[in-house]
C-alpha cells in the first residue's frame, strides 16, 4: 500500500476518455511504476462564484483538521495494538482497505446528497469529524486515567525498597505483634548488610537475639525484619537512622492487603476492558473519518477545478502514487497534458505563481489542480 497519493485534476478540452487514455499511455511509457486511478467525483452543486471563492478559503484549513483527526485515530490504534500485542490486518473502511477505498472511491449519495450546497457538505463533514474527535478525547482520557492509576500502583510495587509498597513482600508469619513485642522492617543498603547483621542486636536494649530475617533484596537495598520490645521501638529507630538504616512504618492488615489486591485486580480488568472497547471504537471511527476525509477531498478537488478551469465543469480527476524518484517525470507528464497556454501562464514569475498556489492546493503552482493525500 502506498502511503502518499496525489489528487489531481486536468482540464478536458475534447473528451475525458481520450485524455484518460493519453495519461495512462504516458504514465505506462515513462513512469510505469506509478499507480494511476480515476477519481470518480459526481456532478456536485456549484452554487455562485462568490460562495465557491468563500469556500475555497476554508478548504485547505478544513482539510488539515480532518486529515489530522484521521492520523490521530490511526496513531491511537497503533499504540493500542502495540500494547495489546494485536497484529493488525490493516485499517479498513467498511471492510475495504483504506488505499482501495481511495483508489476505488464511490460517492455516498445517501450520506452526502449531491444536490446539497458544497458548504453544507463541508460543514457537515467538519461537524461529524469534530464530534468524533471530542468522543476520542473523552474515551482516551478515561482509559489513560485507569492506566495512570495502575502505573502509580506498579511504581509502588516495583520501585526501590525505600519507597515501594511492602505489603506484597511481607507475610503474616514474618510479623510478631503481641502485648510486649513488635516487629519492625528495616531497609538496609545492599552493601551494608554485614554491618546490619553484626549491629542490629546492640542498637538498643531488649532486641530479640537472632530475630532479623531477610525478606527481599533488590538492586539497591535489602528488606530485613527485627523483633524487639515495643517500648524501645522509638530508641531503635533513632539508633538505626544514625547508622544509616531506614525503618519503614508498616502495619500488616490482612483486610487492607486483600482490599488493595481487589482494587488492583479491578483496575487491571477495567484497563483491559477500556482498551478493548477503545480499540474497537477506533477501528470503527477511523473508517468513518477516513470516508469523510475522502469525500472532503472530492469536494476540494471539484471546487478547485471549477475555480481553475471555469464552468461548465470539464475536468479529469485522478489519483496517482508516484515514487520519489518518479515525481519530476510525473509532474512533467501532467503539465504536458494541461493546456499549453495555461501552462505558460502558470510558469510566470514566482510571486505570481505563489499567489495562485492556494487554488492548486500545493506549495508549488502547477497548470493543473494538485494536492497530496498522506494516508500515514
Amino acid at each position: 500500500m502506498a502511503s502518499r497519493y496525489w489528487a489531481v485534476s486536468l482540464p478536458v478540452h475534447n473528451s475525458a476518455s481520450t485524455l484518460w487514455n493519453q495519461l495512462q499511455q504516458q504514465i505506462s511509457n515513462h513512469s510505469f511504476d506509478t499507480p494511476l486511478y480515476r477519481f470518480n467525483i459526481p456532478n456536485l452543486r456549484v452554487g455562485t462564484l462568490d460562495s465557491l471563492l468563500s469556500l475555497s478559503d476554508d478548504l485547505a484549513k478544513s482539510n488539515n483538521f480532518v486529515e489530522g483527526v484521521t492520523h490521530k485515530i490511526r496513531r491511537q490504534i497503533e499504540e493500542l495494538e502495540r500494547v495489546s500485542g494485536v497484529e493488525s490486518g490493516g485499517l479498513t473502511v467498511d471492510g475495504v482497505p483504506v488505499d482501495s477505498y481511495l483508489t476505488r472511491f464511490v460517492w455516498d449519495e445517501a450520506k452526502y446528497p449531491t444536490m446539497s450546497p458544497l458548504k453544507e457538505i463541508v460543514d457537515g463533514i467538519h461537524s461529524q469529524v469534530a464530534k468524533i474527535e471530542d468522543d476520542l478525547k473523552v474515551r482516551v482520557s478515561e482509559y489513560n486515567n485507569v492506566r495512570g492509576q495502575l502505573n502509580a500502583i506498579n511504581r509502588k510495587q516495583t520501585g526501590s525498597l525505600a519507597v515501594r509498597d511492602l505489603s506484597n513482600l511481607v507475610k503474616p508469619e514474618d510479623i510478631i505483634i503481641s502485648e510486649h513485642l513488635t516487629t519492625l522492617l528495616a531497609i538496609v543498603s545492599k552493601y551494608s548488610q554485614k554491618d546490619w547483621l553484626s549491629s542490629y542486636e546492640t542498637l538498643t536494649s531488649y532486641v530479640v537475639p537472632r530475630s532479623s530475617k531477610k525478606l527481599y533484596e533488590d538492586n539497591e537495598y535489602a528488606l530485613y525484619t527485627v523483633t524487639l520490645f515495643s517500648r524501645v521501638a522509638d530508641n531503635f529507630r533513632t539508633s538505626a537512622r544514625e547508622k544509616g538504616f531506614q525503618i519503614r512504618d508498616f502495619e500488616y492488615n490482612p483486610e487492607t492487603h486483600e482490599s488493595r489486591k481487589q482494587e488492583l485486580d479491578k483496575l487491571m480488568q477495567d484497563q483491559e476492558s477500556l482498551r478493548a472497547s477503545l480499540l474497537q471504537w477506533c477501528y470503527t471511527s477511523y473508517g468513518e473519518v477516513f470516508s469523510s476525509w475522502m469525500h472532503f477531498c472530492a469536494v476540494r478537488l471539484f471546487a478547485e477545478s471549477i475555480l481553475r478551469y471555469g464552468l461548465p465543469p470539464s475536468f479529469l480527476a485522478c489519483v496517482l502514487a508516484p515514487s520519489v524518484k518518479s515525481e519530476k517525470k510525473v509532474r512533467s507528464i501532467l503539465e504536458g497534458l494541461s493546456d499549453s497556454i495555461n501552462s505558460g501562464y502558470w510558469k510566470m514569475e514566482d510571486e505570481v505563481g505563489a499567489g495562485l498556489a492556494g487554488l492548486a492546493g500545493d506549495a508549488d503552482a502547477h497548470p493543473y489542480v494538485s494536492f497530496t493525500v498522506n494516508l500515514a
